[in-house]
């Protein structure tokens, strides 16, 4: 071997080792760890792929289940036409991209929703009563998701989400089908369980991307005390446990997930246990039956389902979560016509169709026209064919992370800002909206958050427009006292004529402009058009905005009208002769470094130029420097102090305060002085 390939044959090896170096995952007291350092499970469930449920479909009305979906499907194109549908649904749904997608965006595990009737067959179907017969479409695609998984150092998480005969009365979530034996109601359907987990175990033994088995899926189901849920679990577990010593065996409780009664004490030491989370609040009090199991037990736990709410919903339950290290899975990462998910599957008009004709309101297609309208929508499932929704990544990665906002797309004045192009970011910091979240589970009463149902997931109401001047989305449903923000780079020092696209049903909407929460506009009406999509151009101010990337607010004084978008344009004054009197707009920032021993510089930002002062104080409010007080210029300024020199008084180590006041408002910030 020369040396050149010498050389390649070792960096393969490397490779291959660098990604086969994290250990199994396993169970450490409460936590999970590899190679023993903790391990957070951030991941998504590939919901929909093996398994439909009629919601994700919006066949919920006549075909709540995958078997009932089926059945339409044979009635309209025959059986080999719904076969076709759902190789081609099979093939396209779920592949390599979507992997190398989730772990670009930040994840690090996945969990398959298993449907038993891919791998084997249902015990009606069976040659002799009794036997399994094995099928390889399952475990084939159970082997290029893992393929996948592995090629990104992603953990793969085995759920089976249809057990033989169905685990629960709500049917759409386990292909129930009430007229035949359910799990619990068949000792065979049960025998057959133990043996797929067996024949899973076996297969996947020795494999360190799988992250464990997540044996039965939400549960729905009467079983007095949960005897005979106990009995199944443990009969999987010492079958897994003949073949696999090694992975993590994930215990659900009944009734979506959430009753553990005697499912505890553990009967397995490398077990967790996965309760499912939504529409509830996401304060401690709201887990902490789950914190008691783990600290009552010594055991992991691991929320393997949550999501279909808001972003900002979905933040705080992460947040919630993280703080407390407990891993997690969101559902699902796609579905048809969705918001709430990282992507969402393009409903086609053929398809609309379709379903017209399934609830009876058209005419039944040709078989023809029917098979192209199926193929077409299960080709829309991949990952390229599918709208990106990086509002709900952001706020399920960065958003836990830090409150800070970053732009949605870049905006460029003078130049035309679409409404619906506020910045990313959480509730309070990006926008304001009176409703944005659901909480029925703790409230009882069903809440929304965007009712226009489009576009973006946030609390922000945003519905499909019909502008033939304007951008495809518009901002509807505004409140009083509600807002927005975006941030805009301004390419030139100008006085800008600001027009908007506003539509309204009555005289009553009044909205203004702030940077960085001061008023560059004065009041302005939004007058009536006699239609939520009647538009019209609003000619409504003239407002003075220095070059450079800023903040803006769209601030909703009276709600009742719909904004499209807001266009502004150079008027060519360049400096405003009457900047005298424009509002003394400022922006107080954090010093820097902070905390600091010797100096440090406190910047702020000037809408024009204004007489500064800037004072600064310790924590009982005593003057310790008047460090500035002169005219500064519109713009990014800065000001140096140096506690050292600090003109002979020697500063001790301690918090202090730095106050600005421009034209009598005041803002202070805190900062740490270390000697």
């Amino acid at each position: 071997m020369n040396h050149k390939k010498l050389i390649s044959f070792l960096f393969v090896l490397l490779t291959l080792s660098c990604l086969t170096a994290k250990g199994f995952l396993k169970t450490s007291g409460k936590n999970i760890v590899a190679d023993n350092e903790n391990v957070l499970l951030r991941g998504i469930g590939l919901g929909g792929w093996m398994l439909q449920e009629g919601y994700m479909m919006q066949t919920s009305s006549f075909a709540s289940t995958q078997h009932e979906l089926k059945s339409k499907i044979s009635e309209l194109i025959g059986q080999d036409g719904m076969e076709l549908f759902y190789e081609t649904w099979l093939a396209n749904h779920c592949t390599k991209a979507d992997i190398d997608s989730l772990a670009s965006w930040g994840f690090n595990s996945v969990r398959l929703p298993m449907h038993y009737n891919l791998y084997t067959l249902p015990i009606e179907e069976e040659p002799v009563a009794g036997d399994n017969t094995w099928l390889n479409k399952g475990f084939e695609l159970t082997d290029s998701l893992l393929s996948w998984c592995a090629s990104n150092e992603m953990y793969l998480i085995l759920d089976l989400h249809a057990a033989p005969g169905g685990q629960g009365k709500d049917k759409a979530i386990s292909d129930y089908d009430d007229t035949k034996p359910s799990l619990w109601e068949s000792a065979l359907n049960r025998f057959k369980t133990v043996a797929l987990w067996r024949k899973l175990a076996r297969r996947y033994a020795n494999e360190p991307w799988i992250g464990g088995y997540d044996l039965i899926n939400e549960t729905n189901w009467e079983l007095p005390g949960n005897s005979l849920l106990r009995e199944l679990y443990r009969e999987i577990t010492y079958s897994i446990r003949e073949v696999d010593t090694t992975h993590i065996i994930f215990i659900e409780g009944n009734w979506f997930a959430n009753d553990f009664t005697g499912l505890t004490p553990p009967w397995d030491d490398n077990m967790v246990y996965s309760f499912h989370k939504y529409w509830s609040y996401n304060k401690q009090a709201d887990i902490q039956w789950m914190l008691d199991i783990r600290d009552r037990y010594d055991v992991p736990i691991w929320c393997g389902e949550s999501g279909e709410n808001s972003n900002k919903w979905f933040t705080d339950a992460i947040k919630l979560f993280e703080e407390f290290n407990i891993g997690w899975a969101w559902w699902p990462l796609k579905k048809v016509e969705s918001i709430s998910g990282p992507l969402s599957i393009i409903k086609t008009d053929n398809y609309q169709k379709l379903l017209d004709y399934w609830e009876g309101r058209a005419a039944k297609p040709s078989v023809e026209f029917a098979t192209s309208a199926l193929i077409e929508l299960a080709e829309n499932t991949r990952i390229e064919n599918c709208e990106y929704h990086r509002d709900v990544i952001d706020a399920m990665i960065r958003q836990v992370q830090e409150d800070s906002t970053i732009p949605y797309v870049n905006l460029t004045i003078p130049g035309v800002i679409p409404a619906v192009h506020y910045d990313l970011g959480t509730q309070g910091e990006a926008y304001y909206d009176n409703d944005v979240a659901d909480y029925h589970v703790s409230t009882g009463t069903w809440t929304g958050w965007n009712y226009g149902w489009a576009y973006r997931n946030d609390g922000v109401d945003i519905e499909k427009c019909d502008d033939s001047e304007g951008a495809p989305y518009n901002l509807g449903f505004i409140q009083s006292d509600e807002w927005i923000k975006y941030t805009i780079k301004v390419t030139k020092t100008d006085s800008y004529k600001v027009t908007m696209r506003v539509a309204s049903e009555n005289n009553d909407g009044a909205l203004k402009l702030q940077l960085y929460d001061n008023d560059i506009s004065k009041s302005l009406n939004v007058p009536n058009t006699y239609g939520w999509q009647k538009w019209l151009t609003l000619d409504a101010c003239k407002v003075y905005i220095p070059k450079g990337t800023h903040s803006l607010k769209l601030w909703f004084i009276n709600g009742g009208f719909n904004i499209n978008q807001i266009k502004f344009e150079e008027t060519g004054t360049g400096l405003n002769p009457s900047e005298n009197q424009l509002p003394a707009g400022f922006q107080l920032k954090q010093n820097y470094p902070n905390p600091f021993n010797g100096y440090t510089i406190i910047p702020f930002w000037l809408y024009r130029s204004a007489k500064v002062k800037i004072s600064i104080y310790d924590t009982c409010g005593r003057l310790v420097t008047a460090l500035a007080e002169k005219e500064y210029p519109g713009g990014n300024n800065g000001v140096e102090w140096d506690g050292k020199k600090n003109d002979g008084i020697l500063v001790a180590t301690g918090m202090y305060y730095y106050q600005m006041r421009v034209e009598g408002k005041a803002s202070a910030k805190y900062m740490l002085y270390i000697r």
